[in-house]
């Protein structure tokens, strides 16, 4: 229905899709040249219409790392033709993001608008002095200028997250009393003048793109009458296009994690679209085409911006086009590959497509001679390595022990604010069936099948580990795959043993509903939801053995949010315990020697989980078996780690 309704829009919804800025950690050397240049042509070739590149610093000072690129001399220039060229050959156009850092550049050389030092950088910045803000000026300037000469239809200049051009606008980071401080007027003079200083130095057919922090969300950020002046003068000042920037890095309300509601931030772009006549762009969890359609037909934007989305599939345009939107390959939001990666100095890729940003390094070969392969396990792994397997030309049988497909999925998309893994489920299943996949279902592994194949590959997956102190009472602990399925019933007071992703997970799967997840993130900014109740009222303890920060293992970019989901639910949390026994008085454990009984009538174990390979015992060393995903290692096994060994184990068959 969505295919037929838009088709008269194709000949130009591709000019409406926009790649958002995103740091790969492929920018920063010349040796990374090729790699960069692959992953751009892979979106222009994908259909994508405009493609903004990760934040180029102007000048030394406003690199976010000492090692972060700047874009300021010819050298650049010559290093940035292959982009532009690569893309343009694609028959999309190429934006170049500047950006000074400000307070947040990770170096003891950072400057700012006043000398505060931000919660989320241990270096405290340099107030600006006016002869620095002038020469930033100017520095800015300068980068669009070379960026024209390098290619670029354009620049986006960043004036949003909290970097240094945001920080004037705000108060609160902005506490000077000159030209640059103090009025609104004052504040949003730096932005101004720089837009006019590119603008005088490019061509009129250049692109200015200025991404304005349309909600800082945090305390005396831009009000948003302010926020419509300062749209109205940047769009006098020479803005072509007004790119919509929600939240600062240090901000306390997520903003692209699963848990935001998808298409959550188009009322920011409406309110932007409202003020002015030139286009703007909405942003944030818009990841398939009926998402940004809606965003589009209802006059809440003009363009749409997707970051991760184009990670995890960069063909997506063009299955839209040709109405295989079922084949898209979702972002579900994870930020485990791309931004958990780039915030440990490493190469940004996606949980659901590890080839993103490895295009050179992993890429899928098609065999001259195909060979029967067998996939044992329809989990993650599995549902992976099947279709990786047959886009190579081989033969590919896949089996499961059980009736259903999906393994871990069907537990993770059961847990609110991660809804989305059903996309990636969906997404496998159609692609065996594109793929022709054989698939048999309710089949357990025998020994025999090992000579009807070539190659098999086990995938067999995981289990939860089973908790082994005293249970008296006919009391037991339930495992947290039965709790999930809703296989057992619950008490009102409640122990969760284990302090990692399951056990936060298990949090929220207890304490909130879908819908809740959802307004109650509405509600901090603003928006009017239906009212929805949470679910039953109940008194949750997290335990865990070792000392130390619960959630310390957890994602750089989401593990606060877990945290404070915990908090807002009254989570009572202990740490360095023993478990003792489990009867009608309550869970027994002894922290720091003291016993103590806490009075629940429910235990749930998230302790982590062991691997199903008991059918490995007796294939040790033979060629033709390949073990992946949990299987192969049950510690700290995720779905993204199970993708990547599912691609490449099927490089090497």
């Amino acid at each position: 229905m969505l295919e037929q309704q838009l088709q008269l829009k194709h000949t130009h919804l591709r000019n409406r899709l926009v790649m958002g800025s995103m740091h790969t950690g492929l920018e920063e050397g010349w040796h990374n040249r090729k790699r960069l240049k692959a992953f751009y042509q892979a979106r222009a070739k994908g259909g994508t219409g405009m493609i903004i590149t990760g934040g180029y610093s102007p000048n030394i000072r406003g690199k976010l790392t000492p090692i972060s690129s700047s874009f300021n001399n010819f050298y650049d220039v010559i290093k940035h033709r292959a982009y532009t060229d690569v893309v343009h050959q694609n028959g999309g156009k190429i934006c170049l993001q500047l950006l000074h850092a400000g307070r947040y550049a990770y170096h003891p050389f950072n400057q700012a608008p006043s000398a505060i030092k931000a919660p989320i950088n241990p270096y405290k910045p340099k107030s600006m002095s006016i002869g620095s803000i002038n020469k930033t000026v100017k520095d800015f300037a300068h980068s669009a200028k070379l960026a024209q000469k390098a290619g670029y239809d354009g620049v986006e200049i960043m004036g949003s997250e909290g970097y240094l051009i945001n920080e004037f606008m705000a108060p609160h980071t902005n506490q000077r009393d000159d030209l640059y401080g103090g009025s609104l007027e004052n504040r949003m003079r730096m932005a101004i003048e720089i837009v006019e200083a590119v603008r005088a130095s490019v061509s009129d057919s250049f692109i200015i793109i200025f991404r304005l922090s349309v909600m800082d969300l945090i305390p005396n950020g831009s009000t948003p009458d302010e926020v419509t002046i300062q749209a109205k003068a940047l769009e006098k000042a020479g803005v072509d296009i007004l790119n919509t920037g929600i939240g600062w890095h240090e901000a306390r309300v997520p903003t692209i994690a699963s848990m935001v509601p998808p298409g959550a931030f188009k009322e920011a772009s409406k309110r932007l679209k409202d003020v002015v006549s030139i286009p703007v762009i909405a942003v944030n969890r818009i990841n398939t085409p009926q998402i940004a359609n809606d965003i589009l037909n209802a006059g809440e934007a003009d363009l749409i911006s997707m970051a991760r989305p184009l990670l995890a599939d960069p063909e997506l345009f063009n299955k839209y086009q040709s109405q295989q939107s079922k084949h898209i390959n979702v972002c579900i939001g994870c930020n485990q590959g791309c931004l958990d990666h780039v915030f440990k100095g490493k190469r940004a890729t996606c949980l659901v497509n590890p080839q993103a940003g490895f295009e050179l390094d992993y890429p899928l070969t098609h065999v001259e001679k195909a060979k029967n392969v067998l996939v044992v396990g329809a989990g993650p792994a599995g549902l992976s390595a099947s279709c990786y397997l047959a886009q190579k030309g081989h033969n590919v049988t896949l089996i499961d022990r059980k009736q259903d497909m999906g393994g871990q999925f069907n537990l993770a998309m059961r847990i609110p604010g991660k809804e989305d893994f059903n996309y990636t489920l969906t997404y496998f299943i159609n692609e065996l069936a594109r793929l022709n996949v054989k698939i048999e279902l309710g089949t357990d592994y025998a020994e025999s099948m090992l000579d009807s194949y070539d190659d098999v590959v086990f995938a067999t997956g995981v289990r939860p580990r089973e908790a082994t102190f005293s249970c008296k009472d006919g009391k037991r602990v339930f495992a947290y795959d039965e709790v999930i399925r809703g296989e057992v019933e619950l008490g009102n007071s409640i122990a969760i043993l284990g302090a990692g992703g399951i056990g936060f997970d298990m949090v929220a799967f207890l304490s909130e509903s879908p819908k809740q997840t959802i307004n109650d993130f509405k509600s901090q900014w603003g928006i009017e939801c239906d009212a929805a109740p949470h679910k039953d009222s109940r008194q949750l303890y997290m335990l865990k053995r070792s000392a130390g920060r619960f959630g310390s293992e957890l994602g750089k970019t989401t593990g606060w949010i877990h945290r404070q989901v915990a908090k807002q639910h009254g989570v009572k949390q202990i740490s360095d315990c023993e478990y003792i026994k489990f009867d009608n008085q309550g869970l027994t454990i002894n922290v720091a020697g003291e016993e103590q009984v806490l009075p629940v009538d429910t235990v749930i174990a998230c302790i982590g989980q062991v691997s199903n390979n008991e059918a490995l015992s007796s294939l040790d060393d033979n060629p033709k078996v390949h073990v992946i995903g949990g299987a192969k290692l049950a510690a700290a096994i995720d779905a993204k780690r199970a993708i990547y060994e599912a691609l490449q184990v099927a490089r090497t068959i």
